[in-house]
């Protein structure tokens, strides 16, 4: 196995396991155990954004190229208005 398919693997293990704290810290309830949680997706962020600098370092990644203001803007209207909806929300 290369070099590359090894880093795209932990990659991709990573962001996996990132994806799960994330879900797992919003279904708990217990506040110890949540913020061990996020603990956890902290370390594995940090340790995804490290590889994927050396994997950009590398030639590993192509990053998409830059978005323009106009589509930035789309999408943070979109996101604004998609929140200012949970406002009225029952959060626990």
């Amino acid at each position: 196995m290369q070099e590359k398919d090894m880093v795209s693997d932990v990659l991709t293990g990573t962001k996996a396991s990132i994806e799960s704290y994330t879900k797992a810290i919003t279904e708990c309830s217990n506040q110890q155990l949540r913020s061990t949680l996020q603990q956890l997706r902290n370390e594995a962020e940090q340790f995804q954004y490290q590889l994927f600098q050396i994997a950009e370092k590398k030639g590993y990644y192509n990053p998409a190229p830059p978005a323009d203001q106009k589509s930035i803007q789309t999408v943070k209207t979109g996101l604004s208005s998609g929140m200012s909806g949970t406002s009225g929300m029952n959060m626990h």
